[in-house]
């Protein structure tokens, strides 16, 4: 017997018409897919990342995360955490950090839900199956609806494009770190195990 195989694009896009609360319960119900929503209110599907980039990812976090632990400036979130942008979207990056003062001013349910802010902080790290354009648009729209700093970290070229905004976005040939700048002060990441 001959099985069919079918090649789908990394990520599947689809227009359906879902209410945040249905949103919410569809991410919730299918814990296996990571989903995003645009602005328009496609749907994105995507697919588990590989176990390669989980592990790069995870170094990510990771740093963030103690370098957070010894400044208590925010709360940091992993790629799992949805977020509504004040465009609409429900995006959730791979890293994330939002300042406390912002994040405390979320009411207890906003929190343990998809909570209505744009972090300040965040990280797209390219897996190998990823649209750089795609990921440069969304990376945009975080800068566009109130990010302060954004790092895609583009493995496959080994670079790595520094978002901020009202500036052009800033290209790194390989570079060993990224600083945290002003926006998170004192924060280095070590790019060795990423890159």
């Amino acid at each position: 017997m001959e099985v069919l195989q079918i090649a789908l694009p990394s990520t599947l896009k689809l227009n359906i018409d879902l209410t945040d609360e249905q949103y919410f319960q569809l991410c919730q119900s299918n814990r296996d897919y990571r989903f995003e929503r645009t602005a328009e209110g496609e749907l994105l599907i995507m697919p588990p990342t590989g176990s390669d980039t989980g592990r790069r990812n995870v170094k990510i976090t990771t740093q963030l995360d103690i370098w957070n632990s010894q400044n208590n400036l925010g709360e940091v979130f992993d790629s799992s955490t949805g977020f509504i942008l004040p465009n609409g979207a429900k995006r959730s990056p791979d890293a994330s950090w939002v300042k406390i003062e912002r994040w405390n001013a979320l009411t207890p349910e906003q929190q343990e839900s998809f909570a209505p802010i744009c972090p300040d902080f965040v990280v797209e790290l390219r897996s190998r199956t990823d649209s750089l354009k795609e990921l440069q648009e969304k990376m945009q729209e975080y800068i566009d609806n109130g990010a302060s700093l954004g790092w895609l970290i583009d493995r496959k070229n080994k670079r790595v494009e520094i978002y901020r905004p009202l500036k052009e976005v800033e290209i790194l040939e390989n570079p060993a770190t990224l600083s945290g700048e002003d926006v998170l002060p004192g924060f280095v990441l070590d790019l060795t195990l990423i890159l």
